[in-house]
């Protein structure tokens, strides 16, 4: 993400402002004009207490693009569920953030007509609740905005890293599978690197969870779970595509440069750099900044920040989602 300045005395401001805390001057972010900008005569969203959401709408009581996004959320005497849900909302803005930042689609459009995204944000506190994707709906167990629950979900599965925005990257990444790689002539590059998606998922899923992964999969996979069907492999690497992206920016954006060719910039709110539709250029400067934060994170006594490696097999994959993400026509939200 893009380093962020109060617009009336340029210190520094977080993403999820609503107010500067240098001035006092009362913020938020406009999706139009991708930045942080005065709240005066602006509308904010209706969610701005329910969800903590610091973005403006279109009319008074409206949501926000973001939060117009979904579809179903806990009641409002749902306390427990409400806190969660502000903890996801959090995420997604930062993940449609992203998507806007690499001018990909959010909504169906009349050329390209693959539907578009929706959010159902449900509580496993009163029903059964699967955490996944259908054709753009991506449904998520708000007990994941419980640190504890997460953390012994991450142990239970093995999984090195586990969060609220990974968990939306993956899922959103199951539809721009729809988006990106589920046309002519693409198929077969994908499945060069991927493998086959008609297989049965529910067999490949049921083959995961009943044996571990196979050998050396550390070499093919960018997770674990990557090797369950190549459509979970497309969605973690995508999800991946997203944390190197996100996290390179941000380093960039303030300046933190490791031996990488993304140079710090004067301007901490500047535009995107040329370097970043590299891919080259991107993992050049990505891995050494990885050793830098994994090494800070020991200093302090946690375990690494990056807690992956990036085989050859990987990085190419990697680089398949870059070059569709690349060269997809620019989105430009209504």
């Amino acid at each position: 993400m893009r380093a962020f300045a109060c617009p009336h005395c340029s210190a520094l401001v977080f993403f999820e402002n609503s107010v500067c805390l240098t001035c006092g001057t009362e913020i938020g972010f406009s999706r139009a004009e991708r930045t942080i900008v005065r709240a005066e005569g602006r509308h904010r969203c209706a969610n701005r207490r329910t969800a903590t959401c610091n973005w403006f709408a279109d009319a008074p009581g409206a949501l926000c693009d973001c939060c117009a996004l979904t579809r179903t959320r806990p009641a409002d005497d749902d306390t427990d569920g409400l806190a969660a849900f502000a903890l996801t909302e959090q995420a997604k803005r930062r993940l449609l953030y992203q998507l806007d930042d690499l001018a990909l689609p959010v909504v169906g459009r009349d050329e390209d007509p693959v539907g578009g995204l929706a959010f159902d944000l449900l509580s496993s506190a009163h029903e059964p609740v699967t955490t996944g994707h259908a054709s753009g709906v991506v449904t998520l167990d708000l007990a994941e905005g419980d640190a504890g629950y997460r953390e012994r979900m991450r142990v239970q599965l093995a999984e090195p890293y586990r969060t609220l925005l990974g968990h939306l990257r993956h899922e959103t990444g199951h539809w721009y599978w729809e988006v990106l790689v589920d046309r002519p002539g693409r198929n077969e590059e994908f499945r060069a690197l991927f493998g086959d998606e008609r297989e049965s998922y529910a067999d490949a899923l049921e083959r995961h969870y009943s044996s571990a992964p196979p050998a050396g999969w550390e070499d093919r996979y960018v997770s674990a779970y990557a090797t369950a069907h190549p459509w979970e492999d497309w969605a973690e690497t995508f999800a991946h595509y997203l944390h190197i992206r996100d996290t390179s920016q941000t380093a960039a954006a303030f300046g933190i440069s490791v031996q990488g060719p993304l140079d710090a910039r004067e301007d901490l709110t500047s535009e995107p750099h040329e370097s970043e539709k590299d891919f080259d250029a991107v993992i050049a400067a990505w891995l050494p900044l990885t050793y830098a934060l994994n090494a800070v994170n020991r200093a302090m006594g946690h375990a690494d920040l990056y807690p992956f490696v990036l085989a050859p097999t990987v990085l190419d994959k990697l680089r398949f989602v870059h070059d569709l993400v690349i060269a997809r026509p620019a989105y430009v939200p209504a």
